[in-house]
């Protein structure tokens, strides 16, 4: 210790230029010191990702501006609430005569302590708690929840505006998985249902109208069922015909756009579109799918997820088969032989997708 206060006040010639430079270069790391991706990133304002308190206000978040974060609503009444955007989750909380549309949440959605609200809502997970009355439009990848909730009606979510199909890509989304009737009622009173299906003549406008607001208008919106990003399906409703036929399409490039086409050319013929699943299948997925036709399709199960749709109506098979031979001759698909075998078709299928999905 003595040696080391000596040598201070004692320096060697220039060793006062030395010190200051080194208390300079210190200075300088001082102002150097390392920065982490986490320091750059740009500071979140939880009140940019909030609605709370409001009251008959229309709001609304543009595309781009919630960018995957969570957001919040909470305590609104009365109030037109659009998220034209991509999010991580949303909680709803304690909102009373509200009309909401959700964009793709990548994770859950969740109403507690809702009453009278209707919705547009695209999830993975949805579910509700301690609500009552509220009519949803839904697009849920996962089986819908409703616990200790009365008076819930869903239909099918049908909304189309330009950035949408690309807000589900970024939600990790597939527009062709879609359990919006599959409800599971986590707390079921007996003698009583707590849910049920909206009409199939409801119109979207007509429970979530389009924003008036200056600034939301500017989205294009459409709640048009022939445009909606999500194919609209009959879900559990009561089949028209003991008819249907499976199709399925591989992975490939056009693989989403045949898939529409399909849907369009059989739906203005009259038949309706049950179903749809996109989900990947293995060699042995094949061969309890497909039956003795498998070996033509297990090559192209490499190649990614497989889209299947489901077809009702009588003389769906022949429609189908003939659609397929005149418009995509091209392409390899699965249709059904005939209606004898079509209805173990489909049960093959979708029984292997929910099990496959974790339904």
């Amino acid at each position: 210790m003595g040696c080391f206060f000596s040598r201070r006040r004692k320096p060697a010639q220039g060793g006062q230029q030395q010190l200051q430079g080194a208390g300079q270069d210190a200075a300088a790391g001082e102002q150097k010191a390392p920065q982490y991706s986490w320091d750059l990133r740009a500071k979140i304002d939880p009140k940019d990702y909030t609605f709370s308190g409001l009251k008959n206000e229309t709001v609304g978040r543009l595309p781009g501006k919630v960018a995957g974060q969570q957001f919040v609503i909470q305590d609104c009444e009365d109030c037109k609430i659009y998220i034209f955007d991509h999010s991580a989750t949303i909680t709803i909380d304690d909102c009373v005569n509200c009309q909401i549309f959700l964009g793709p949440i990548k994770g859950s959605v969740f109403f507690r302590d809702c009453k009278d609200c209707k919705c547009v809502v695209a999830c993975q997970q949805f579910r509700t708690r301690d609500c009552r009355k509220l009519e949803v439009f839904l697009c849920c990848a996962t089986q819908p929840i409703i616990e200790s909730s009365t008076g819930m009606k869903f239909g099918c979510f049908q909304y189309y505006y330009p950035e949408l199909a690309l807000q589900f890509k970024d939600a990790g989304l597939s527009i062709f998985n879609n359990t919006w009737s599959n409800i599971h009622d986590f707390t079921p009173v007996s003698g009583e249902n707590n849910w049920g299906l909206l009409p199939e003549t409801a119109v979207v406008q007509d429970y979530v109208p389009l924003p008036s607001s200056e600034e939301l208008k500017a989205i294009r919106v459409s709640t048009d069922a022939a445009k909606s990003i999500i194919p609209v399906t009959r879900g559990q409703r009561q089949k028209n015909s003991d008819e249907s036929c499976l199709v399925v399409f591989f992975a490939g490039d056009y693989t989403t756009a045949n898939a529409r086409k399909l849907i369009d050319e059989m739906t203005s013929k009259g038949f309706q579109l049950v179903q749809t699943k996109e989900v990947l299948m293995k060699a042995e997925d094949a061969h309890r799918v497909f039956q003795q036709s498998a070996l033509e399709f297990i090559p192209l199960l490499e190649k990614g997820p497989v889209v299947a749709l489901e077809f009702n109506g009588d003389g769906a098979v022949e429609q189908c088969q003939s659609t397929i031979n005149e418009v995509f001759s091209g392409t390899k698909v699965f249709v059904s032989e005939s209606k004898a075998s079509a209805s173990q078709d489909v049960d093959n299928f979708y029984n292997f997708a929910d099990v496959q999905m974790g339904m």
